[in-house]
């Protein structure tokens, strides 16, 4: 039987949170990164800059059970750290919600390809085939454009090189829209005509 997941207190420089935290899906039990994610989504310290400190002793080990150090439900830990500066929780906003938007066109672009995958299948009939294909290479040119204007939208950021978490969360966006190319070349080359989706590259590189 799985241990149950601690619960308990924590006190952030000068806050105090009573929080619960989960294992991620495949582990028994938390370890202390989980435990430093709750302190960051409690606190606004960024996870990089999390000091979790259990007993007096700093909690280095990112990958070790909450276990063993001796942490259970009701324990008190501490968390150190510094939250960004305002400016970066501005930027920090902005990618936020860039990456809402990044979501909502992958859900659309999901929906396109089963789409597709039906009509391969023969689930529409062939006299209604080429239409179908056509708005859906319509739909994949506009979700091109669309993730452009994201990646644009990205380039015009200003991050001083101190904003280390707002820096690593834009580098993580821009390589999730670079891997959707390949998604809209599937439909793109599936359509009759001159294939026009296919080879997009989204940059930057």
């Amino acid at each position: 039987m799985a241990p149950a997941a601690p619960s308990g207190t924590i006190t952030p420089i000068n806050e105090k949170h009573d929080l619960q935290v989960i294992p991620q899906e495949g582990y028994s039990e938390p370890i202390v990164q989980d435990l430093a994610q709750v302190f960051a989504e409690a606190t606004g310290v960024p996870l990089l800059f999390q000091k979790p400190i259990f007993k007096g002793k700093s909690l280095k080990e990112m990958e070790t059970p909450v276990s063993a150090p001796g942490i259970q439900n009701g324990c008190r830990v501490m968390s150190l750290g510094k939250k960004n500066r305002p400016e970066e929780e501005v930027e920090l906003k902005k990618l936020k919600d860039l990456e809402k938007s990044v979501e909502e066109i992958a859900d659309q672009l999901e929906e396109w390809n089963k789409e597709l995958s039906g009509i391969q299948q023969g689930f529409l009939p062939k006299d209604l085939q080429a239409e179908a294909l056509c708005k859906l290479d319509r739909g994949v040119k506009a979700t091109i454009e669309q993730f452009m204007k994201i990646l644009e939208e990205i380039d015009t950021l200003m991050l001083p090189e101190n904003c280390k978490d707002s820096r690593m969360k834009r580098k993580g966006l821009v390589k999730r829209i670079q891997a959707f190319p390949a998604e809209c070349d599937t439909v793109g080359q599936s359509v009759p005509g001159d294939g026009a989706t296919a080879g997009h590259r989204l940059g930057p590189g």
